[in-house]
């Protein structure tokens, strides 16, 4: 098909596009993204058609001075991002906000956002955002979430019945950040009732009902705690939310082991026969609360609302009256490996 079109002269950017990936002055992250792009531009970018003639596509933006065409939607969609945050009028407030620290995109728009957008930026004589952030897709069950196989799952199927921090916790831990995910249902109620429920839930009630049955609810000065910080804080700026998300589990499980191990009830029969046990029991709680104020903090930038019920059970010294579990066990499209079996499923 031949027609009239504007185009933009994207090919007189290439090679400051091309220093800047180079460079990591604009950072794609993961690095195999940024390989892929280099490739992809090797021989430099093409310029673009920004238009398309009025008659053919009625319902665009008017380009202008010229009503008889529209602006091409990937021109007009990449200026949102900057033109929503004041730019230019309000150059206090944009350049408050830009360059962006990060751009989270999705693998299949990379192009856009790694030759044209830094080639309008670069125009306008604007910076480029810090990093790119490339993430992959979400599959269902092995396969591509299509409206034809009727396969697909989105916020509004899951968040009514098990809220927003279940549903960032699945996406955030058990969909690589920088890689395709896969969903089914099944995995999401094993990771709700086995990791959120189980793990940390029962966790967090069971430090804190031994708090209020042992020491009448009064923690003490709960110690900081002296898990390494390390892994965590380095998959975070690698934004590998995923690996970060596993070094809190890490801390999770392994204070579930301690208190087997320790087994501070047994420490408070012995209370009236052993002078020391008081002590003891003492110092187990205040080791697990200070722990758990540890993973508070780091839960904080992913579920932040659990985050904050954690810091408000511990943190002020003294565990409240009452306590609500922090996710109640589900099964809606799973069965409950609890429930009695039927007479069928037995045999």
């Amino acid at each position: 098909m031949s027609e009239e079109n504007y185009y933009f002269k994207t090919s007189a950017f290439s090679d400051n596009i091309r220093q800047a990936i180079e460079s990591n002055k604009m950072r794609i992250v993961p690095e195999f993204r940024k390989k892929e792009f280099l490739e992809l531009m090797k021989d430099g970018l093409k310029d673009v058609s920004v238009s398309r003639p009025r008659k053919n596509l009625s319902w665009g933006v008017p380009v202008p001075g010229d009503d008889n065409q529209v602006m091409y939607v990937w021109l007009d969609a990449l200026s949102n991002y900057i033109t929503v945050i004041g730019y230019p009028d309000r150059p206090e407030e944009w350049q408050s906000f830009w360059p962006a620290d990060v751009q989270v995109i999705g693998k299949d728009i990379l192009r856009f956002h790694a030759g044209i957008w830094p080639a309008m930026l670069m125009a306008l004589d604007l910076p480029l955002p810090k990093v790119l952030l490339v993430h992959g897709f979400i599959n269902s069950g092995g396969m591509k979430m299509s409206k034809s196989l009727g396969n697909g799952v989105g916020q509004p199927d899951i968040i009514p019945d098990y809220g927003a921090e279940a549903f960032r916790y699945y996406f955030l831990r058990h969909v690589p950040t920088q890689d395709d995910g896969d969903f089914t249902w099944e995995k999401f109620e094993a990771a709700y009732n086995g990791e959120l429920g189980n793990d940390l839930g029962n966790l967090v009630q069971r430090v804190a009902k031994m708090v209020q049955s042992y020491q009448a609810g009064v923690i003490g000065d709960a110690p900081q705690s002296e898990h390494d910080m390390g892994p965590y804080r380095q998959a975070m700026e690698s934004y590998m939310f995923d690996q970060a998300m596993d070094e809190i589990w890490l801390i999770v499980r392994s204070l579930n082991q301690y208190i087997e191990r320790v087994q501070p009830w047994q420490v408070a029969k012995n209370r009236d026969k052993d002078p020391e046990a008081e002590l003891h029991l003492s110092e187990i709680l205040a080791h697990a609360c200070g722990t758990l104020l540890q993973v508070s903090d780091m839960l904080r930038p992913f579920m932040p609302q659990t985050a904050e019920k954690i810091h408000d059970m511990f943190a002020s010294g003294v565990v409240p009256s009452e306590l609500t579990p922090l996710f109640p066990r589900k099964y809606i499209h799973t069965p409950d490996p609890r429930a009695p079996k039927t007479e069928s499923q037995v045999k």
